[in-house]
């Protein structure tokens, strides 16, 4: 394959950019738009990690460059036009600068379900992680996930126990429905000592891929 073909063949903008769509290879979670020209595309395949132009600062800039949080890019695909670019990257910690795994976490037609937003049902653990990582930047009163990052580590660790010892309560009972409400507390549990850390399901997800490989 000829790469720098591929990359001439590309149709960029007047400004000689062209959209680029990052996507959580893990998740599939849509993590952020940026933009690219003929430079920052040659260096993110020389270096295996993202390379954006930026339309403000004139400059490219590597994604994670003072934050940590890299892309490494697992492949890129380009769309029919040939005029917008598609990233799968393996995500360390969060994409978006205000501490969000995706930086699309702002619904345009007001709240909805979670169950709504995804065709996939599991999606709704990104979702909830997204309101777990809200509480704990936007802390509320009266609310239980602000409660538990107010008390720290030891109190979070504690319910994680309690709950793993009443999920397995319930297989010994052979509930299948308590079975299901105990696990949902232990996940949301687990979720919350995830934030804790600034550790992503993205993250998680990752590290189990790696092992099925």
């Amino acid at each position: 394959m000829n790469i720098e073909k591929n990359i001439e063949n590309l149709k960029y903008d007047a400004h000689g950019l062209v959209p680029a769509i990052v996507q959580d290879d893990a998740t599939g979670t849509v993590l952020m738009l940026a933009y690219m020209n003929r430079e920052s595309l040659a260096k993110t395949l020389e270096t295996g990690v993202t390379w954006f132009y930026s339309r403000s600062r004139k400059r490219l800039w590597q994604k994670g460059e003072t934050s940590g949080h890299v892309q490494k890019v697992k492949d890129i695909y380009y769309d029919c036009d040939a005029d917008a670019l598609l990233i799968k990257v393996e995500q360390t910690g969060v994409a978006c600068h205000e501490g969000t795994f995706s930086c699309f976490s702002r619904r345009l037609a007001g709240e909805k379900s979670a169950a709504a937003q995804h065709s996939d049902p599991s999606g709704i653990l990104l979702d909830l992680y997204q309101v777990i990582l809200d509480r704990k930047k936007n802390p509320q009163e009266g609310s239980y996930t602000t409660y538990l990052f107010a008390k720290g580590q030891d109190k979070i660790l504690k319910k994680v126990g309690e709950e793993a010892a009443e999920t397995i309560i319930a297989a010994k009972n052979q509930d299948k429905g308590e079975i299901i409400y105990e696990m949902a507390d232990l996940w949301y549990h687990c979720l919350v000592l995830l934030a804790h850390h600034d550790i992503t399901p993205g993250e998680l997800l990752a590290e189990l891929q790696r092992r099925r490989k």
